[in-house]
């Protein structure tokens, strides 16, 4: 199946009633790894890519690895825009043919934001694709970009940010950090607050730290897209740095990746039982 208009992703994901993983990849490896999992699972996901690792391969290349693998499966994929956080962000992604985008404007105060983030939905809308917005600030590191204080989402905020601003998903703030290195806590009360006002569906950011029973709790609040990065960059480097203190004369590259990409597709598929309560099945 080829990759899918994020508009169409989400009414899959709505009429089957799951949350829809949103995976970071950076390179061939991780995208393999990601995409083995998502077809064996066979709920609908979003693979994604931060602003800050296109500088290795370049939007339109991350593009085409995507659209090639997808183009065989049978699972429907979205390629989206995480954490853009300037307007050229936005276009370059809408102009290689990502099916969603998420503008980033949560460093801004609250008028900045919705000014910034309604830029960024009068541009996709011309493409025909959605766009993610974050209201409130995450704890934790993305990137090169370190946030050290958890701003959590106002639900008084909530609807006027909506119809300000166009927007087509809301991340949410409520106890959730990027990253491994900070203690999350899911603030439930403030979810299902939020849940309740909100129009548009809600999006979980750094689930690689956040308790597997906390994760599979989210389908019920209004969450439909939940982000994962650390988790499967740490079985990447993790399983060539073990390869190598194993063997440290092994030169077998290909054997290396592939450990690599079977450790992502592990933990890719572990994500998405957790999140949908699948049926346990063999994945090695």
């Amino acid at each position: 199946m080829p990759l899918i208009n994020g508009f169409k992703l989400l009414d899959i994901i709505k009429e089957r009633h799951v949350c829809a993983g949103a995976y970071n990849t950076t390179d061939l490896i991780t995208t393999m790894g990601i995409l083995d999992a998502v077809e064996q699972s066979k709920v609908p996901a979003f693979i994604q890519i931060a602003p800050t690792n296109i500088p290795l391969s370049g939007y339109g290349y991350i593009y085409d690895m995507v659209k090639r693998y997808a183009d065989k499966m049978e699972t429907p994929v979205t390629l989206h825009l995480d954490h853009g956080k300037d307007f050229q962000n936005i276009k370059d992604a809408c102009q290689a043919g990502f099916g969603s985008v998420m503008t980033d404007n949560a460093q801004y105060d609250y008028d900045e934001n919705v000014k910034h983030t309604r830029q960024a939905v009068e541009f996709a809308e011309s493409y025909g694709i959605p766009v993610e917005a974050e209201l409130g600030a995450i704890a934790g590191k993305e990137d090169d970009y370190v946030n050290p204080d958890n701003k959590y989402t106002n639900p008084d905020q909530v609807l006027d940010f909506v119809k300000k601003t166009g927007v087509n998903l809301l991340a949410v703030a409520v106890g959730n950090v990027h990253g491994l290195n900070l203690d999350p806590n899911i603030n439930f009360d403030l979810l299902k607050k939020i849940q309740k006002i909100c129009p548009v569906p809600l999006v979980l950011h750094g689930a690689s730290g956040i308790p597997d029973e906390q994760i599979n709790q989210m389908v019920n609040y209004g969450v439909v897209k939940i982000n994962v990065a650390s988790d499967l960059r740490k079985a990447y480097i993790q399983t060539i740095g073990k390869d190598y203190e194993q063997e440290n004369n092994r030169f077998d590259l290909i054997n290396v990746t592939l450990d690599a990409r079977k450790a992502i597709k592990d933990v890719v598929y572990h994500k998405i039982n957790v999140m949908n309560k699948l049926a346990p099945v063999d994945i090695y």
